[in-house]
Parts: C-alpha cells; sequence; structure tokens
C-alpha cells in the first residue's frame, strides 16, 4: 500500500503459473494429418505424395494419410485444403501447375497466392521428347528443320489439351518458329499408344513411361525439357541445349498448406522433406524414373511459383491456348 497526495493507492499483486514454454514444432503433429493430392491415384504425383507421407510418418511420429480429391483440372482438391484451417493438419501434394498453370486458364475459387502456404518443392522430373522411327530424325534440330518445311503436317501426341506435355509443346513452338499439328488425347496413356503406332509421329511424355520404349529402340529421344541433362538419359540433349536457351518445363510437385500456418510447422515439414530428398535409396529410386527429389526451403517454393504463374501465362496466352 502506498500514499499518494492523500489517497491511498493499493497494489495486488496477482500470482501466476509459470508454464514451461514448448515450442510448436515440438509438439506438432499430435493427430493424423491429411495430406490432399488432387489427381487420381496411381501417377507420378500420387507415388511422390505416398512416398512423402510415409517418410513425414517416419519423421514425425504420426500418421500421413493420402487422400486423393481428383478433378477440375486438380482445382477441386486444392479448393479443399485453401478452405481448411490452417492448423498443419491438412497439407496437399501437387504438381506446381495446379498453382501456376490454372490461374491462365479458369476462373479459380480460391487464389493460389493469397490462399495458400508454400512449403517446400518436393520433386520435379523433366519430360522427354520422343519421336517414332519412322520419322527418320535423331536431333531436335534435325526436328524442328524437318517441321519448318512441312508446317502442321508433323502430328504431335500429348495427354490432354493444357497438359504438361502439350504446353510444352507449345512452348518449344513459340520458341522455335515450327509448327505441329496438337493431337490431345485423354491421358498420357493412349496418347504414347498411337505414337509407339506410328499413328502420331511425336510426344513429349513423362520419361517413367517413355524410357523403357526408348530402351526397347521403339521411340527415339531428341531432347528433354530440363535445364540440364536427365541421369538416365545422359546422352540426350535439353532443349536449351540443343538451341533454345532459356527453354524449361520440367514438372514440379510441391507440398503446400492452408494460408496462415505457423511458421514454425512450416519449418519442421521443410526441414523433414529436405531430409527424405538427402535418402540415397529413394534418390535413386526416382532418378531411376527420371524424378529429381529436391527438398527447397519456402521461400524457394514461393518465389517458383510466381515465377512459373508468369511463364505459363505467356505460353498460354502465346499460344491462345483455352479449355474446352
Amino acid at each position: 500500500m502506498i500514499s499518494c497526495r492523500g489517497r491511498l493507492i493499493i497494489i495486488v499483486a496477482f500470482s501466476f503459473p509459470v508454464m514451461p514454454f514448448v515450442a510448436l514444432s515440438q509438439t506438432y503433429p499430435s493427430k493424423l494429418v491429411r495430406v490432399v493430392v488432387p489427381v487420381t491415384a496411381g501417377g507420378n504425383v500420387d507415388l511422390i505424395a505416398r512416398a512423402t507421407a510415409q517418410k513425414l510418418s517416419e519423421g514425425l511420429g504420426q500418421t500421413f494419410v493420402v487422400d486423393n480429391r481428383g478433378g477440375g483440372s486438380g482445382t477441386i482438391g486444392a479448393g479443399v485444403v485453401a478452405k481448411s484451417a490452417p492448423d498443419g493438419y491438412t497439407l496437399m501434394v501437387a504438381p506446381a501447375g495446379t498453382h501456376t498453370i490454372n490461374p491462365s486458364l479458369m476462373k479459380l475459387p480460391y487464389d493460389t497466392i493469397r490462399d495458400f502456404t508454400a512449403i517446400t518443392i518436393i520433386a520435379r522430373g523433366p519430360l522427354v521428347l520422343v519421336a517414332h522411327p519412322s520419322l527418320n530424325v535423331g536431333t531436335l534440330p534435325a526436328l524442328i528443320t524437318l517441321a519448318k518445311s512441312r508446317p502442321g503436317q508433323i502430328v504431335a501426341a500429348s495427354g490432354g489439351n493444357a497438359t504438361a506435355g502439350h504446353l510444352a509443346l507449345e512452348m518449344l513452338m513459340l520458341m522455335s518458329g515450327a509448327r505441329f499439328l496438337h493431337v490431345p488425347y485423354k491421358g498420357n496413356a493412349p496418347g504414347l499408344v498411337d505414337t509407339l503406332a506410328g499413328h502420331t509421329q511425336i510426344m513429349i511424355d513423362t520419361p517413367s513411361t517413355s524410357i523403357p520404349q526408348i530402351r526397347a529402340g521403339k521411340l527415339r529421344a531428341l531432347a528433354v525439357t530440363s535445364r540440364e541433362r536427365m541421369p538416365a538419359l545422359p546422352g540426350i540433349p535439353s532443349v536449351a541445349e540443343a538451341g533454345y536457351k532459356g527453354y524449361e518445363a520440367s514438372v514440379h510437385i510441391g507440398l503446400l498448406a492452408p494460408a496462415g500456418v505457423a511458421r514454425e510447422i512450416v519449418t519442421r515439414l521443410s526441414e523433414e522433406v529436405a531430409k527424405m530428398a538427402r535418402h540415397p535409396d529413394l534418390s535413386k529410386q526416382f532418378a531411376d524414373q527420371g524424378v529429381e527429389l529436391v527438398g527447397s526451403t519456402p521461400e524457394e517454393f514461393a518465389t517458383f511459383i510466381r515465377n512459373d504463374i508468369a511463364k505459363w501465362e505467356k505460353v498460354v496466352r502465346g499460344a491462345g491456348i483455352k479449355l474446352n
């Protein structure tokens, strides 16, 4: 009790229990984590998602379960995640195109920058440009020269309109000035079947399905779409190396969460994926399929998303691509 100018001021001291501070990153996760995958089961994205969920389960001591929500070019699954609580218990493993290509093609029910937290690039994989042997070209420059002499006559298959293979083809046409006749199929598999049969002459396909055909001599690999050569096809140059500087059309697969997830959770998840990327056996397993494990920082992934949106917007507009 203190006297101040004739008035009594009573100070009451309250005693609060002192609780030990436990970092959020040390308590997370304390229950099952759902990993939404916005594509159907069975493809490369799904396989990488399941490998990631397994490694996160092992590293963090909780179950990470994959929930496939395919449809709508990835927008259905992404929409589920965008509306989920930002507590780290709903995540998404998705091809970056879900975030970086879709904004140029359609009106989305969410904002791909504002409504998500970028955690890490899990993996990236180039595509491979293959040709049927009957076309009688062995290099990308030879293909471009032939295409320019026969504009619109060489038929190029893809797994569908606005898919990664189609966009990679359109970028090549924009940069080279060559024109191919694009034929979209309902999935990569039927497109590859027709290319193997010679009904279509070229295709930009995933390495996991094309490499066995290349090694069997049924298709010729002309170039890969990454900046550098692919370890699984060391003798095949990149498109950039073959004369088109700046060309890069790899498929990136990333881990994301709803906007507002605590930084401690984001850091812990990205660090666990980085450990996975350094696992020698797992790295080799994916490298044999043409996929490189990455494990980037959240900042690197966020920057990549912004840059990729600008890149693909230019391609979509330049080629006049529209969804059917």
